[in-house]
């Protein structure tokens, strides 16, 4: 159940955008064994004005941050799985894995709501958090 934004500084075609998004879902699924059905992802591009970097980036429009919004409970591991896979699969879609950015918001399951009004605490989740 993560929900994912991914902001970048460029336009990238149709298929990249879907290679992009599939890459970051892919990861979660791998890194935090979500099913793979559980796809929230959301792609947000930027005009590089509104979206500063360090003059010092190599190649500036390839910049990118991926914000991740999850359950609490993942291990260290699991986290730096994450961060792995991620740089992994954006350099298969011509993204530099140095210009790549994770951060990841631990929101306890008492503070998310699902299933029409339930906080995530009191539903059967259907995957477990803890990995």
């Amino acid at each position: 159940m993560p929900a994912a934004l991914i902001e970048v500084r460029r336009r990238y075609s149709e298929a990249e955008e879907v290679a992009i998004i599939d890459a970051v879902h892919g990861a979660l699924v791998a890194a935090f064994r979500i099913p793979p059905d559980d796809k929230d992802v959301r792609l947000v591009v930027h005009e590089p004005h509104r979206f500063a970097c360090s003059p010092a980036t190599p190649d500036p429009e390839r910049r990118t941050l991926v914000t991740i919004d999850c359950f609490a409970g993942r291990s260290a591991d699991a986290k730096r799985t994450l961060f792995r896979e991620i740089v992994e699969r954006l350099e298969a879609c011509g993204i530099p894995r140095d210009h790549v950015t994770t951060i990841i918001h631990d929101i306890p399951r008492e503070s998310w709501g699902v299933s029409g009004g339930f906080a995530a605490a009191d539903v059967d989740l259907g995957f477990a958090v803890e990995v």
